[in-house]
């Protein structure tokens, strides 16, 4: 049939082989955790000793392998991993390469998908705030139904999603910028790889005639979800192109976000680095050749 069932004595696991079955298996089992590439999932059974009684697995589903791109749209379906999407995005953006680079190792990349990491809502994911700063949609499936909405309106608070029982992630899909140089994304953590990060921001700012037209800055770390910094974008707003431009308004971030203090970093910590990374941005973009990372003499930025 169009899904295959593998039972054992502490549950089943659904692997659908259509769009169609996968989307009627989450519908008649809206309870299923739903499965990808279980780089989370998987830590929950071998680290938490959780059971999962009923999975739905989306990996066997070709139509949700998809990257598709035409008109400077990119639309990546739910069981598309980093592997499948990292030429596309590296074409869109260095930093998009540089940030797909860093998450996790091969293996991790190979089988974690984008969808997934959002779906899982954690405010430390590193995908949704870029994808948030470049205005992405959201595509909701439940049965033959379907919806549209913003990224950043899919995160309601710390847990909880914007997802009704027997609905599933099944795209996301966004605009590449314009022009590359007004996209930047950064992700601060203790080590350059494999890690978690303390602070993930994401900075799309478009300007004409030396004016600040528009600005969407995202962050991870700094809120219980994924959050844009929306008093800081309005300070941004209007204003000319300039470092003092953004070096002002960096300082209403205060007013955006009262981060927490964990083991990755404390609130303090938090807020000065995101600060910092709102104006080498602004640096990056206004000056440059002046250098924003500092180096070994031996070591080559990548």
């Amino acid at each position: 049939g169009a899904t295959v069932v593998v039972r054992n004595s502490e549950g089943k696991a659904l692997v659908p082989q259509t769009i169609s079955a996968f989307a009627q298996a989450v519908a008649e089992t809206p309870d299923a955790r739903i499965v990808a590439g279980a780089t989370d999932v998987g830590l929950w059974v071998t680290k938490q000793d959780h059971r999962l009684p009923v999975s739905i697995h989306v990996s066997h589903v070709e139509d949700l392998r998809s990257v598709d791109m035409g008109d400077g749209r990119i639309r990546i379906a739910a069981a598309a991993t980093y592997s499948d999407v990292h030429a596309q995005l590296a074409a869109i953006s260095p930093d998009l390469d540089e940030l797909v680079r860093r998450i996790g190792g091969p293996q991790v990349r190979g089988s974690g998908t984008i969808c997934g990491n959002i779906a899982n809502g954690s405010p430390i994911g590193d995908m949704p705030p870029a994808l948030i700063a470049l205005n992405a949609e959201l595509h909701l499936r439940q049965g033959d139904a379907t919806r549209t909405l913003a990224l950043e309106d899919f995160f309601i608070d710390y847990g909880r999603q914007d997802l009704q029982p027997g609905e599933f992630v099944e795209a996301v899909s966004f605009t590449a910028p314009d022009d590359a140089a007004d996209f930047a994304c950064y992700k601060i953590s203790k080590r350059f790889e494999s890690d978690i990060s303390a602070v993930m921001a994401a900075f799309h700012v478009t300007a004409s005639g030396g004016v600040i037209a528009s600005a969407r800055l995202a962050f991870g770390g700094m809120a219980a979800t994924p959050k844009r910094a929306r008093k800081t974008e309005r300070a941004l707003t209007g204003q000319p192109l300039t470092f003092e431009t953004f070096a002002t308004a960096a300082a209403s971030l205060d007013d955006d976000f009262s981060p927490l203090t964990d083991l990755r970093g404390s609130s303090a910590y938090r807020l000065v680095t995101a600060q910092r990374l709102l104006q080498r941005y602004a640096l990056a973009r206004l000056e440059p050749d002046q250098p924003t990372r500092v180096t070994s003499p031996d070591v080559v930025p990548a």
